[in-house]
């Protein structure tokens, strides 16, 4: 399979070129800002997307224009990014997810089992870190996390999130998800989500010691979508969670 890289220079790119060749794939080549994205895909069975949430738009009118399926693990996306992803969908098959690790996938299903058997009298708070390059915050794994606890909880994540705390806030609001963001050094990816009752405390951690891990299960999850019908999928599914 012939496997393009959107966002080719980036953090990810060199991770991804790697992960690619010793799966036995292509690499098809990268595009980054004002390359030529219609010629990449050409060349491309699929692409992987790591790149900015203002390239997305373009990204994906060019994989529906070519038919071509995409997995897209860029973070910082909005609530429009979404909306263009679900258009998309109906066309070409998409992945998109907030982290592409198979642990940090499996990390999410406790998550979401935790908070289901879990009464809100267990306080819910999300820690992550990373690198000092990093732009967006929380995290898209930590909004990843947060979705899955709140999917747990059925409720939804906008109406029972807390971020940035910072002088008097007032008590915790009971059933409320917390998120605090460190950023520093070369962390590649620490995540912790606390389950606080009274008198103990579950504390649910993965930690991403290379950038390998990501751009593994990105292509674990671009061999699984090039079986897939049109639609939107998430990393889950590729594992059969």
């Amino acid at each position: 399979m012939k496997i393009g890289i959107i966002g080719s220079a980036g953090r990810m790119g060199q991770a991804l070129v790697d992960a690619i060749q010793a799966d036995g794939h292509e690499h098809a080549g990268g595009v980054d800002k004002d390359g030529d994205l219609a010629a990449l895909i050409a060349a491309s069975d699929m692409v992987v997307d790591f790149s900015t949430p203002h390239a997305l738009e373009a990204n994906l009118d060019a994989c529906v224009a070519a038919g071509k399926p995409i997995v897209i693990g860029t973070t910082g996306l909005e609530e429009r990014h979404h909306f263009l992803i679900d258009d998309a969908a109906r066309d070409i098959p998409v992945l998109q997810t907030g982290n592409t690790s198979v642990g940090v996938t499996m990390l999410a299903a406790l998550v979401e089992q935790a908070a289901r058997q879990l009464g809100e009298d267990w306080d819910i708070e999300i820690l992550e870190m990373h690198h000092r390059h990093k732009v967006d915050a929380p995290s898209g794994t930590a909004l990843l996390l947060g979705e899955a606890a709140a999917k747990g909880r059925a409720v939804d994540l906008k109406d029972h999130s807390d971020r940035g705390r910072d002088g008097i806030t007032s008590a915790r609001k009971a059933g409320h998800i917390g998120f605090a963001s460190l950023r520093g050094g070369s962390v590649a990816g620490d995540h912790m989500v606390i389950f606080a009752s009274d008198n103990e405390r579950i504390e649910l951690v993965h930690r991403a010691e290379n950038r390998a891990i990501f751009a593994n299960g990105a292509v674990k999850a671009a061999v699984w979508l090039m079986r897939q019908k049109p639609g939107r999928y998430n990393m889950q599914e590729v594992l059969g969670l």
